[in-house]
Parts: C-alpha cells; sequence; structure tokens
C-alpha cells in the first residue's frame, strides 16, 4: 500500500492539505497506468484501489465517479507536461532558447509519458460531448506568454514578422501531430531526437538560400 494513503484523520484533526495532495496524486497516477492499459470502458476502479492497496472507497472520496477520475488523469497529465516545459524555458539562457527548450521538453515529455497518449486519444472516443478536449483547454489557457515571447523576439529582429498566432498554431499543431504519428507509426525513434530535426527545418524552413525561383 502507498504510505499514508489508506490512513485516516483523527477526530478533531484538522485536515493536511500536503496530505491530501499527495493521496490525490498517488491515485491519480495509478489511474492514468490502468485506463491506459484496460481502457476507459474495461477500466475497474476496484483494480486501481487493489492496485494501490485500498478500499474502493477511498478513490471515491476524491473522486466520485470513474469518469471524474478518468479526467482528473488527463488533466494532471496535461499539468505535469506545462510544469516540464516552464522549468525547461526557465533555465534557458536566450528568449529564443526558451522556445527551443520548450519545444524539447514537449517531446521528451511524452517520450517519456506515452501512457497520456493513449489518455488523449481515449477522451477523443468517449467524451465526444466535451465543449473542448483537455489538451485543448490548456493549450489555449497557456498560450499567451509565448505569443508574448514570440512579440519579442519580433522586435529584436529574430522571428520573421507575421501574426504571432499563426506561428502558434503551425508550432502547436506540429508537434501534436508529430506525438500521435510515433504513437500510431511505432517508430523507433524517439520523439526528443526527432527535436532536432523539427527545430531545424522550424528554424531554417527548407528552400536553400539561392532557390528564388521556388518562391516565384
Amino acid at each position: 500500500m502507498s504510505p499514508d494513503l489508506e490512513s485516516a484523520r483523527g477526530p478533531g484533526r484538522p485536515p493536511d492539505p500536503e496530505l491530501a495532495a499527495l493521496r490525490r496524486r498517488t491515485i491519480l497516477e495509478a489511474a492514468t497506468g490502468h485506463f491506459a492499459l484496460r481502457g476507459f470502458r474495461d477500466a475497474d476502479v476496484q483494480e486501481i484501489a487493489d492496485a494501490l492497496g485500498v478500499g474502493k472507497g477511498t478513490i471515491y472520496r476524491y473522486f466520485p465517479s470513474k469518469e471524474v477520475l478518468f479526467l482528473a488523469a488527463v488533466d494532471e497529465g496535461m499539468q505535469q507536461l506545462k510544469a516540464a516545459i516552464d522549468a525547461a524555458a526557465a533555465a534557458a539562457g536566450t528568449p529564443w532558447g526558451r522556445v527551443e527548450a520548450a519545444i524539447r521538453a514537449y517531446l521528451t515529455f511524452f517520450d517519456q509519458h506515452p501512457e497520456l497518449i493513449e489518455l488523449l486519444i481515449q477522451e477523443r472516443c468517449h467524451f465526444r460531448d466535451r465543449k473542448q478536449p483537455t489538451y485543448f483547454v490548456h493549450r489555449d489557457a497557456n498560450i499567451r506568454p509565448w505569443q508574448e515571447l514570440l512579440r519579442q523576439l519580433m522586435a529584436e529582429g529574430v522571428v520573421r514578422d507575421v501574426p504571432v498566432e499563426r506561428i502558434t498554431d503551425v508550432i502547436s499543431d506540429l508537434l501534436y501531430g508529430t506525438i500521435f504519428t510515433n504513437h500510431f507509426a511505432g517508430r523507433r525513434k524517439s520523439l526528443a531526437s526527432q527535436c532536432e530535426d523539427v527545430l531545424d527545418i522550424l528554424k531554417h524552413g527548407i528552400l536553400a538560400c539561392g532557390g528564388a525561383s521556388a518562391r516565384q
């Protein structure tokens, strides 16, 4: 059993937010693996509880239904993705370096967490009535700082002066498509190693310096 997952709060003892957060993360981690392996429809909350060594009621105290648990697992994965990107970007030495670091962190994260890709696929399959998939909720909520960074790079002459929404849409679609292409095709080349190809094309394009005829 995971440490402290089943222990109850004693009479009159105030709630411990840190312990509750730890329990929640532990449940979500186990649920993510289970949903990725079994699929949402065949997933069983009892099996998740058994894997953790707790009663099913413990999980339902945090997540009142399988649906809520699944969506929380997807949301947790996206929060972890953001944290990985932010940490990598913060360590970069230049504004453009932040962009490169973010792209590397994005592809590396999905390389290390293919189970989240499975959950994104399942969400689209089983929750079609949602106004917007979780991935795009997070994308839209977090895109503005990157657009501001691109505007700064335009002002410095580093990035071509085009609408920033156009740039972020293209980069976002490119990365999103890359993770699913690799996942479905079963490519052996890691997403992290493909990052250099993505950055090379992104920075230098596909036309040679003398390729004027292609621009006509």
